[in-house]
């Protein structure tokens, strides 16, 4: 092969290549992809806020005697003990119907929680349990198994009657 030649190849080998024109299949798949994204963010920003708002709800401490009975929670997030605390509740709570027992957390971390705490006196990994004026009925500290918390509970509404 000529030198003229092998360098014309090297030449044609570096020149860029212009891409392909877009179709229209490629522009309705783009817009598959977009259309798919957009589901996807409305999606996790509707969990977002109702997830926000529950966690709002749960510690709002002004709904204290909003039931029949409310448990309020004086709650470390950063205390492993009052997070398993935390689920051991949760778990009892689901033996009761929706409005019989209002759930709410006291968190230590913020002024309106710390405030409430010191109010009654107690430390994190605490279960305060109100009847439906608000006044303070029982006091549970330390962990709980579900069941156990279970019992106390419904003993405690019983007893609200």
């Amino acid at each position: 092969m000529s030198k003229s030649r092998s360098k014309a190849r090297k030449a044609k080998a570096k020149a860029p290549v212009a891409p392909a024109p877009r179709t229209r299949r490629d522009m309705l798949r783009l817009g598959g992809y977009g259309a798919a994204a957009a589901v996807g963010v409305v999606g996790v920003g509707f969990w977002g806020a109702s997830s926000f708002s529950a966690y709002g709800k749960e510690h709002d401490l002004s709904r204290v005697g909003e039931a029949p009975m409310t448990v309020v929670q004086i709650h470390d997030p950063q205390c492993p003990t009052c997070t398993a605390l935390q689920k051991q509740t949760r778990a009892a709570l689901r033996d009761f119907d929706e409005g019989e027992i209002t759930y709410l957390i006291a968190d230590i971390k913020t002024p309106e929680g710390a405030a409430f705490a010191r109010k009654y006196r107690v430390p994190h990994v605490t279960l305060l349990l109100f009847d439906k004026d608000g006044e303070l009925q029982q006091t549970i500290q330390g962990l709980q198994q579900a069941s156990q918390l279970s019992e106390t509970f419904a003993s405690q509404k019983a007893a609200l009657r």
